[in-house]
């Protein structure tokens, strides 16, 4: 018998279930009526999954836009080229997108169709594990810029998200991985005994199902945690910003390794320094810091800062990340595995560089 789970927010529903690939023309029917679809994939996904997904929306209703694969084309170039490419194939009002990839295609989908004309309705399609538990839930999409990622978007939730995990069974190992980081990240912020369910997979994942019913079970988990934070605070006004924990350090590392670290394994080296320095601040008490690099580590994630990288541009990064406020960068951090710290300071927690410089060079790759 084939394992099923929902999850429900305010606007939408999350499913999961091997095969649900072949239910995203009915899921999208109910949820996000339109005249014409358009799938946007990239040159991985794609050739996989786009002929099996168009099928179910409709070969005569439904035209499949392909950009290349990777975290360098999140940008406001492609999402001018598809704006255009939509606009030329006659789309209009009465269209709905269906993003069929990754975290990018879903940022970038989901910015498309939060901004053709003034918004249309989309459903994410989530490929990679990260996507599935993360980047597909919470209505946020954006692209990148120069100066850092994500700086340019919308708040735009979907229709619906179909996930299904037989689309893990060919994802490449590092990306599988990568998802983990972000599985370690929602156990850390609001569920301790999850947090070491990750940990356990994480160690012996080559052995686990991927499509089987505790692939999903996590899936499931992870989602609940994120949905039960974002219905609590949309717009991250408060307590959504407890999910940037690893992202401050995180997305700066990402940048400066000119994206060729993956978001989940720049994401792992953030945490690791993030849990170290709340310990440091004295927000969190030991060994908080030294499970989340034993999860990190059991993932095969990167645990410590590339040497490549300075570390007083990390800082100089880090202020131009959203998170920076009248002139000083504010932090995620924990008290312990499975709650956070600063609910008195509206959940984020301005830290100076003397601190982060210190910590970030005692956790700096020697090689």
């Amino acid at each position: 018998m084939s394992v099923e789970r929902e999850v429900a927010l305010p606007s939408y529903r999350v499913t999961i279930a091997a095969g649900a690939l072949d239910r995203v023309g009915e899921i999208a029917r109910a949820t996000a009526p339109a005249h014409r679809y358009a799938i946007v994939t990239d040159d991985n996904v794609g050739p996989a999954y786009a002929t099996r997904v168009r099928s179910t929306l409709g070969t005569e209703r439904t035209s499949v836009f392909t950009i290349p694969a990777g975290e360098a084309h999140k940008s406001r170039d492609t999402w001018a080229s598809l704006t255009d490419e939509l606009l030329r194939a006659g789309f209009g009002r009465d269209s709905a997108i269906v993003a069929l990839g990754g975290g990018v295609i879903g940022d970038l989908a989901g910015f498309v169709a939060a901004t053709f004309m003034r918004g249309i309705a989309f459903v994410q399609v989530p490929t990679t594990l990260l996507a599935m538990i993360d980047a597909s839930v919470g209505g946020k999409t954006g692209v990148d810029t120069p100066v850092g990622k994500n700086l340019v978007g919308a708040f735009h939730q979907p229709a619906a998200v179909v996930a299904d995990p037989s689309t893990l069974r060919t994802l490449p190992r590092d990306h599988l991985r990568a998802g983990l980081a972000e599985a370690i990240k929602h156990g850390v912020v609001a569920d301790e005994a999850y947090f070491d369910v990750v940990s356990f997979m994480a160690a012996g994942i080559e052995g686990v199902d991927l499509a089987g019913g505790a692939m999903i079970d996590l899936v499931a988990r992870s989602v609940e945690i994120k949905a039960d934070v974002v219905r609590r605070d949309e717009r991250e006004a408060g307590v959504r910003k407890v999910l940037n924990f690893g992202h401050t350090i995180g997305h700066a590392v990402e940048l400066l390794s000119g994206y060729t670290l993956l978001h989940g394994a720049a994401v792992a080296v953030g945490m690791c320094c993030e849990s170290a320095l709340a310990e440091r601040l004295g927000l969190a008490q030991a060994p908080t810091a030294a499970r989340v690099w034993s999860a990190v580590v059991a993932a095969g994630l990167p645990a410590r800062v590339p040497a490549s990288i300075v570390v007083d541009e990390i800082i100089a990064a880090t202020y131009a990340d959203k998170k920076a406020r009248s002139g000083r960068v504010e932090y995620a951090l924990p008290s312990r595995i499975g709650a956070m710290s600063g609910a008195d300071r509206g959940w984020s927690i301005p830290v100076d560089d003397a601190t982060v410089r210190e910590v970030a060079l005692s956790l700096r790759a020697s090689t």
